[in-house]
């Protein structure tokens, strides 16, 4: 029988207990240690109170010598961290992005290159069964496609200091962006060429510009657009737009949304499920007849026994295990990874700057 996967979990917050908590249940990991800075004076979920706790990640990684590591702190320190653990001969699982500029982006990936380490991001969405069909039906579409999608997100109560804390690290198009515009490279096939972004400052407690929106274009004339605010000001009508439109119709992903909600409790937008769900699918077929009236009436394909947040990270860490296992080629995903941090960094340039980005510029400097 094959020995489990000794794995050290880095970061206890929303995604860290999410991935600790599959880890704990599933035969293939063996947890050997919890870290992060503040993790004595932290609530620890009943099911993970029996394992090694340690504030210090050199100690941490010293004394229980993993397999892999798991990470899942502020995005500031992913690198730091993977680096050390690839270094330690450690597998590594990360929470997205890869880094916070480009550099670190591309050491990361050759380091785990070099090491023969595996090293598996966690983008949620190529896990999801609703957004690969997303995916699969929107590249029948015909080309160029146009796609459109945000993610704003009302902060009150834990995500009012989540996203704060959140915002010291990468602006909003930063670091949910990295998803949707992995989305669109895998929807068109295509070659990133120009980035335009805009951003506003309407939040008085955060450092930096917590509203941002961001235009890319692709070489084969594919456009796309992505919106993300955070705060306690945004407003959570169209808070959910995730479409794709091409010459042959569109597909569209529907989730239903509350009217309103408890002022004690989390709105709907910071509701980290609503992140990925999807109800159902739209499907709308372009096609005319004669009178040019719509030759087929569109379809809905309902979704509602998708799988909710957890069973999503249980799905990302048993892909984590088949890759270390069976010795998966990752490089395709760890390409992307890179890309898709270099488009949303492209666009936090673009603000800063006041101009459109050409990708074909040298940004590998940017912060």
């Amino acid at each position: 029988m094959t020995k489990p996967v000794r794995i050290l979990v880095v970061g206890l917050g929303h995604m860290g207990a999410s991935h600790a908590s599959a880890y704990h249940r599933m035969e293939g990991f063996e947890i050997v240690g919890l870290m992060s800075r503040s993790i004595r004076s932290a609530e620890i979920p009943a099911e993970l109170g029996e394992y090694p706790l340690f504030e210090d990640f050199d100690a941490a990684l010293a004394d229980t010598r993993p397999d892999a590591v798991s990470i899942s702190t502020w995005p500031n320190s992913h690198a730091r961290y993977a680096l050390k653990a690839i270094a330690a001969n450690c597998h590594v699982f990360m929470e997205k992005p890869i880094a916070t500029n480009n550099a670190d982006a591309r050491k990361v990936v050759d380091a785990a290159r070099a090491a023969n380490r595996k090293l598996v991001l966690g983008y949620i969405l190529r896990v999801h069964p609703s957004w690969v069909k997303f995916i699969e039906l929107g590249r029948t579409l015909g080309k160029p496609l146009v796609m459109r999608m945000n993610l704003n997100q009302q902060s009150s109560g834990e995500a009012w200091h989540w996203h704060k804390n959140l915002i010291d690290s990468l602006i909003p198009i930063v670091d949910c962006g990295v998803h949707y515009v992995d989305v669109m490279c895998q929807l068109t096939g295509a070659k990133p060429v120009r980035v335009h972004g805009i951003g506003a400052k309407l939040w008085a407690e955060a450092d930096r510009q917590n509203y941002g929106h961001l235009h890319v274009t692709f070489d084969d004339g594919s456009v796309g657009w992505y919106e993300a605010g955070w705060g306690p000001m945004m407003s959570e009508t169209a808070f959910f737009v995730k479409d794709v439109v091409g010459p042959k119709g569109a597909v569209s992903i529907v989730a239903a949304q509350g009217a309103d909600h408890d002022a004690e409790g989390p709105s709907d937008s910071a509701d980290i499920d609503r992140h990925t769900r999807t109800d159902a699918l739209k499907i709308h077929y372009a096609a005319v007849k004669p009178d040019k009236t719509f030759a087929r009436k569109d379809e809905t394909l309902s979704m509602e026994d998708e799988p909710g947040h957890q069973d999503l990270c249980d799905r990302e860490q048993a892909f984590f295990l088949k890759a270390i296992l069976e010795d998966l080629d990752l490089s395709e995903s760890m390409e992307a990874a890179v890309d898709s941090l270099r488009i949303v960094l492209a666009a936090e340039q673009s603000i800063r700057e006041e101009r459109a980005i050409r990708l074909d510029e040298d940004v590998s400097g940017q912060t």
